[in-house]
């Protein structure tokens, strides 16, 4: 176990905080805003304004986990580096995620996308998880990836998988086995996938990459990297904020008239159920943060969802209010390893999947309550609705 100095011990049942961490994390905020967690082996920062400053303090809170999850499963990827290292991954990548890029190129294949997958959605008992929001996610990510030649649902197994994985602190063997599956899968298909973008280059991930000089392990690993952020956060922020909304007809009739923005809708629900809850960090030197010291080699892990849940930044902050101002949200992050997909993520949710999928179908309800679960990642385990009549 990691050896924490002096910061105050807080207990969790891992089943329930995996059900509903709020609960935890609000009695955390209030009590012990900075908390190691034997059962997660850990220090939990809590409050925004902790989380939004020392993120950027990558001289102690540092990306760089040799031994971690993330590394030794999925390879040394951009997220597990900091300063010039990092910034230099990101720069050759760009030409992908650019706002423009994403402008001109990405979004209309995802409106294309989109549309197929609505025409071929069932009436009834339909799982806006699985039947929507799943392949509406994978189809985008196929190609920002170049990995057209995985079928979208390979490409959601692969996701889960690697997310299994690295959140996978009880070390369970089965997990991980299953993690190992799915990156040699994704191998499989950028092995496939590298002879034709050499003959046919584009704008996707792969090709970008391979274009500025990437080496390949890098490639690699940035690959899975985007997957495993690129398809299960996307695909439950669309099928969740959709639930949302179903399940609050006022917020929903305030998208619809005009009074807000999809792009309002989204970020308020990223704000509220927050799909990547919690980033890693490894404590690179001693450190004291608000009487609290940190010892070198600790686990600290920045949580996002309590930080989007902080009563001292947000209002009612259990509540889902599209009217929000959510500006001080840090649901992609908040320093140098802000979400490079956050532009991608935006338009495929905010200007294609939710407002193609209510100008489509005006009377969808819910049938049954909708279970969101996850700590580290979280979302809606289904959506199940009726009433998808054109």
């Amino acid at each position: 176990m990691a050896f924490m100095s002096n910061a105050p011990v807080y207990h969790i049942d891992l089943k329930a905080f995996w059900i509903d961490p709020y609960p935890d994390l609000a009695k955390m905020r209030a009590e012990t805003p900075i908390a190691y967690v034997p059962e997660l082996d850990a220090t939990l920062l809590t409050l925004r304004d902790d989380i939004f400053r020392e993120e950027k303090r990558i001289e102690v809170f540092s990306s760089e986990q040799p031994g971690g999850l993330m590394t030794t499963l999925m390879g040394e990827n951009m997220m597990r580096k900091d300063g010039a290292a990092h910034m230099a991954e990101r720069k050759m990548i760009f030409p992908s995620v650019s706002p423009r890029t994403v402008r001109d190129v990405w979004k209309r294949q995802f409106e294309s996308a989109t549309c197929d997958i609505l025409d071929h959605l069932p009436c009834d008992n339909v799982d806006l998880v699985r039947d929507f929001a799943m392949p509406v996610s994978a189809e985008a990510l196929k190609a920002m990836t170049g990995l057209t030649n995985m079928y979208f649902a390979e490409m959601d197994r692969v996701s889960q998988g690697m997310i299994d994985g690295c959140a996978n602190y009880a070390g369970d063997p089965q997990v991980e086995a299953n993690c190992h599956d799915c990156t040699a899968s994704i191998d499989a298909h950028i092995d496939a996938r590298i002879p034709e973008l050499r003959t046919k280059p584009d704008l996707s991930l792969l090709c970008v990459a391979m274009t500025a000089g990437m080496p390949q392990e890098q490639i690699r690993a940035n690959i899975k990297l985007a997957i495993s952020g690129g398809q299960n956060e996307p695909r439950d922020a669309i099928a969740g904020t959709i639930a949302a909304l179903l399940d609050h007809p006022v917020q929903l009739q305030k998208a619809l008239s005009g009074e807000v923005t999809w792009l309002q809708v989204f970020e308020e629900y990223a704000r509220w159920m927050s799909p990547i809850g919690m980033s890693p960090r490894r404590i690179a030197k001693a450190y004291t943060l608000n009487d609290i010291t940190f010892e070198p080699e600790d686990r600290a892990f920045l949580m996002f969802g309590s930080g989007n849940r902080d009563e001292l930044i947000f209002a009612n902050p259990d509540v889902f209010d599209v009217t929000r101002d959510t500006t001080k949200a840090i649901s992609f992050g908040a320093g140098p390893h802000f979400c490079a997909g956050a532009w991608a993520s935006r338009c495929m949710i905010a200007e294609v999947a939710l407002p193609m999928f209510f100008e489509r179908f005006k009377n969808v309800t819910l049938t049954e309550t909708v279970a969101y679960r996850g700590w580290a990642f979280r979302g809606p385990l289904s959506v199940k609705a009726r009433g998808l009549v054109q």
